[in-house]
């Protein structure tokens, strides 16, 4: 029996960078649309978009925290995203989110959330970096470090090295409550693919809840298809997946430093198409995310766009064939 996929594809392009240390992510989607174009690709005339306002001017107000950077607007622009995701779930769309900074994915979850509130949501989460501070332990106060520390609902209090302001305290609150109350994953249905640059704080975390991370070496010398085949096992009593593509989960010296936060070591892009496309053919993913092209950042001219652009056509061939 052949099952074709129902829904159709709708891009949310969601052009913010507030949650970032460094400027530059508002402009990844423009990057890989300018890549699309120079490889001759109508990629993007053939589905049906959606913008998401955005706030990036903040990036220019008096930081009101330092533990937790313009925190009153990536509420805000996480909730917008959230009312964008769950708008076009219930509408019957696949969205591929296209945004900036890595701090929209909880907004993403959020969305995915409110629209399945009894269903338990698993997360697989591509990225050199784990993103499980708060902040009460962040050293840098970039929120882009933290949506999954929100989404799990768990601040990590015994890691806490910093002194974060009431007011800063009830805006991680909101966060947290973007959507619908409460935790909106489990740190058992969280799964890491790449993780390799984290902190102190971080590991501790990772530990005592025991995620799982899938190190490029190991996806390497065990085998891929393999490694993804135990992550779906792990995750099978979860009804929806959402998978979350951070470009920085790539080698920068393999393939560009076009990302705020480049770190060597890691997949290629046919790991990464590799990974996604086996994931989708469980049919269970509901949405993906790419984040964090920083043109900006790019020594290689546009490197970091063209080899997302490849993993972001490659992946949608795959969610628009038919499933045996």
């Amino acid at each position: 029996m052949v099952i074709t996929m129902e829904k159709a594809i709708k891009l949310i392009k969601n052009r913010s960078d507030i949650g970032a240390g460094t400027r530059g992510s508002d402009m990844g989607i423009d990057a890989i649309e300018i890549a699309a174009i120079n490889q001759n690709s109508d990629y993007f005339n053939q589905f049906e978009f959606e913008d998401v306002k955005t706030h990036n001017e903040s990036i220019y107000d008096k930081n009101r925290s330092t533990s937790a950077k313009r925190i009153e607007h990536v509420v805000e622009q996480c909730s917008r995203v959230c009312n964008a995701v769950k708008k076009n779930l219930k509408n019957n769309y696949f969205p591929i989110v296209l945004s900036g900074d890595h701090s929209s994915a909880l907004g993403t979850i959020s969305g995915i959330k409110a629209v399945y509130p009894e269903q338990t949501l698993g997360v697989i989460w591509i990225d050199a970096h784990a993103d499980l501070h708060s902040p009460y332990t962040s050293p840098s106060g970039n929120i882009h470090g933290m949506p999954l520390s929100a989404a799990i609902a768990d601040d990590n209090l015994s890691c806490q090295n910093n002194e974060v302001a009431p007011e800063t305290q009830e805006l991680w609150e909101d966060m947290k409550n973007i959507g619908c109350q409460g935790a909106k994953i489990l740190a058992e249905n969280l799964v890491y693919f790449g993780v390799r640059d984290t902190e102190e704080a971080e590991d501790k975390q990772i530990e005592k809840l025991n995620i799982r991370n899938y190190k490029v070496d190991e996806i390497r010398y065990r085998g891929l298809e393999k490694c993804v085949a135990e992550v779906l096992s792990k995750l099978s009593h979860c009804d929806r997946l959402y998978i979350s593509f951070d470009v920085d989960s790539m080698d920068c010296d393999m393939i560009s430093y076009g990302t705020g936060t480049p770190v060597p070591k890691g997949f290629d892009q046919y790991e990464i198409i590799a990974i996604i496309n086996q994931i989708i053919e469980s049919k269970k993913v509901v949405c993906i995310e790419f984040v964090e092209v920083n043109p900006l950042l790019d020594t290689k001219g546009n490197k970091m766009a063209e080899t997302a652009f490849e993993v972001l056509e490659a992946i949608t061939l795959t969610l628009n064939l038919p499933l045996e």
